[in-house]
């Protein structure tokens, strides 16, 4: 399902328009609410697919969505989990090439698109936007510096630690205060801690075991947030 950006209410706009687009003016604001395009994604539904042509950016206004790239014989690695209100997808639209990695959605999603091309005319028109992406941009490439450190130096149990601590740092929790506010599979898991699959479900096991979380299922609830905060320092 589509709706035209004419259609949104303010609600949505407001998840839409996050403080990277504080610089712009009103005449400006309104641009880009005009050509901001509402569509929906089914659980499990590619948003787009590595090796595709960008033609959006695009905003997670609901829901949950997982970017994915694919690796030496067809091995996935998740490389990003996104939470509501983040852009994502535009860094091949800046660079004028086809996507490297692909993106799915987790769960039911509602995204906002907003075309490459109106975000390139402001960026042109507004130079202080251009900053704000620039910073965008540097954060996420920290970001990724310190994950790649951490997949390739950590053992198996400060790498899952990791994880299960990201993902309540992205997504929250229940309210209960422990419960996970995301159904992951263990495949899933295991991409994100850069391992087997039966390696995961082993260490997963193991924490639950010990008390460190509570398995049911998909959902996994952290018991023991402190010391899984130090399993993963100590790697």
């Amino acid at each position: 399902m589509i709706i035209e950006g004419k259609n949104i209410d303010d609600s949505v706009i407001a998840k839409v328009l996050t403080d990277l687009w504080a610089p712009l003016t009103d005449e400006q604001r309104q641009y880009l609410i005009d050509h901001i395009t509402l569509k929906d994604y089914k659980r499990n539904e590619m948003i787009y697919t590595e090796g595709e042509n960008p033609t959006s950016l695009f905003c997670l206004i609901k829901g949950k969505v997982k970017i994915v790239k694919e690796g030496i014989g067809g091995r996935h690695q998740i490389v990003r989990m996104v939470k509501p209100h983040s852009y994502f997808g535009y860094r091949a639209g800046f660079m004028d090439e086809a996507y490297t990695t692909s993106a799915s959605a987790i769960e039911a999603s509602q995204l906002g698109l907003i075309p490459i091309s109106v975000v390139k005319y402001l960026i042109t028109e507004n130079n202080q936007l251009a900053i704000c992406f620039i910073k965008h941009l540097a954060n996420l490439l920290g970001r990724a510096d310190e994950q790649t450190v951490n997949l390739t130096q950590k053992h198996i149990r400060g790498r899952l630690a990791e994880a299960l601590l990201r993902l309540k740092d992205k997504y929250g929790t229940e309210s209960d205060g422990k419960t996970l506010n995301i159904r992951v599979s263990r495949e899933d898991l295991a991409s994100m801690s850069s391992m087997a699959t039966c390696n995961a479900i082993r260490t997963l096991s193991a924490f639950a075991e010990e008390e460190l979380v509570i398995l049911d299922g998909r959902r996994i609830a952290i018991n023991d947030e402190e010391k899984l905060k130090s399993i993963s320092v100590c790697g």
